[in-house]
């Protein structure tokens, strides 16, 4: 036993020194992004400006990813991940420095998420690759299931953090955090970590970046299984960032809600996904992971969004965030496996990148969509009904009743999204080699 635990180890050494050092700077980092969501709300007290944070955010991402997989494909991964970590840091120091000055305005918070997101568009092929580079194979779905667990704990942790720190100590307290974690991952890979580089024929090397780009669209119309998961998760991302554009909305204006429990309902899914990360890694390999990918999408959509549009009540605000985001970790686990296994390495980074421009472009719609439903119709729709009327008994009266009314179109939609998808992918199997 004690052997067993050894050798993976000292297999899995390389991955546990990246993995918990860029996962102690990805928590700096999503600290730094709540805290200026409860600084941005409280400037505007608007749902859509706030949800422009990440749409700034995901825009470059999803119309410059197609391209990022063939940078990482042909350039050093370690090299590119230093490069657009560094980058991040310097918006943080620059928000920092704004703040100082009382100079910091929305539209600066917009800009340098734009830039933000063009460095982790570059940045997330390439830590795929590296980690793929690093695992060995039978250990794909253990540290799969370990990557989840961090951004759980991530979830759990950056907005009871961050709200403690933004109420107590303000902005800058947030922010030195965020810089300090920085410092850490950044020392562990530069002197700790070494990734293996990919070797690459004489046309691969040659290949222009449209070409590139066209090599993984070409991979994807070959497999129709995998598109046709991609497409389906991006009906799901585009119902969850919908609601991630509406929940500060409905929780900060809701009677019962505010920051402290927006960070406790935020918390929950956190706590949902870490043991959902717990399951995914010491679970048996499924017999059919593309049922157990619907399945799971169709539980999570099918009840949160239901019942925080109904509720009123914290605790089952939390119990919703708890059912939505359980099944989260199991449906990632196995759909990464079905990627690394399909998809050979060398190819990685092209198809990522394409995967992300297809899987991830509903997000920017999805916070815009969100927040443009609260803030230009819904909220205005439940300000004009008449009271004690039907609307006002399924959804409530005031500020946020409107938001409660977009979640429950969520609900719906999420619903109809996966069983569309669920009888396509019937037609589809999958054998792991």
């Amino acid at each position: 036993m004690n052997s067993n635990i050894k050798n993976t180890y000292r297999e899995l050494k390389t991955f546990l020194i990246l993995w918990s050092t860029q996962s102690l700077s990805q928590l700096g980092s999503s600290m730094t992004a709540f805290a200026l969501t409860l600084w941005l709300y409280e400037k505007t007290g608007s749902a859509l400006q706030t949800a422009l944070l990440s749409v700034c955010s995901y825009a470059p991402y999803v119309v410059m990813s197609i391209f990022a997989g063939a940078l990482s494909d042909r350039w050093d991964k370690k090299k590119i991940m230093l490069a657009c970590d560094t980058a991040a840091a310097g918006c943080t120091v620059l928000i920092f420095v704004l703040l100082r000055g009382n100079l910091l305005m929305p539209w600066h918070l917009y800009l340098l998420n734009a830039v933000n997101g063009l460095m982790n568009t570059v940045q997330q092929p390439a830590g795929d690759v590296a980690m793929t580079l690093i695992v060995p194979k039978e250990h794909y779905q253990r540290t799969s299931g370990m990557r989840s667990f961090s951004q759980s704990l991530i979830t759990i942790l950056n907005p009871v953090f961050a709200t403690a720190l933004f109420t107590l100590l303000g902005m800058n307290a947030v922010i030195a955090v965020d810089l300090g974690s920085f410092v850490v991952a950044f020392a562990a890979l530069l002197f700790l970590v070494d990734v293996p580089q990919v070797d690459r024929n004489e046309n691969e090397a040659s290949e222009s970046l449209l070409a590139s780009a066209k090599t993984g669209l070409s991979f994807l119309k070959e497999n129709g299984l995998i598109l046709v998961l991609i497409l389906f998760l991006a009906g799901v991302n585009l119902v969850a960032s919908a609601f991630d554009a509406v929940l500060p909305a409905y929780i900060l204006s809701a009677p019962g809600g505010g920051e402290m429990v927006l960070g406790l309902v935020t918390s929950m899914a956190g706590i949902a996904t870490l043991v959902g990360s717990v399951l995914a890694t010491g679970m048996k390999r499924p017999k059919n992971r593309i049922r157990i990918i619907y399945i799971t999408m169709l539980v999570s959509l099918g009840f949160e969004n239901f019942l925080l549009a109904f509720t009123r009540i914290p605790a089952l605000w939390c119990l919703g965030q708890l059912i939505g985001w359980l099944p989260v970790p199991i449906m990632s686990a196995n759909m990464d496996v079905i990627l690394r296994t399909t998809i050979p390495v060398e190819l990685q980074g092209r198809v990522y990148s394409c995967r992300n421009t297809l899987q991830f472009f509903t997000i920017p719609v999805g916070f815009f969509l969100g927040g443009f439903l609260v803030d230009k119709i819904c909220e205005p729709l439940m300000e004009r009904t008449v009271p004690g009327g039907m609307l006002n008994r399924l959804f409530g009266t005031g500020k946020g009743s409107g938001a409660a009314m977009v979640l429950f179109l969520l609900g719906i939609l999420g619903i109809a999204i996966c069983l569309v998808f669920g009888q396509i992918l019937k037609k589809y199997h999958y054998e792991e080699t």
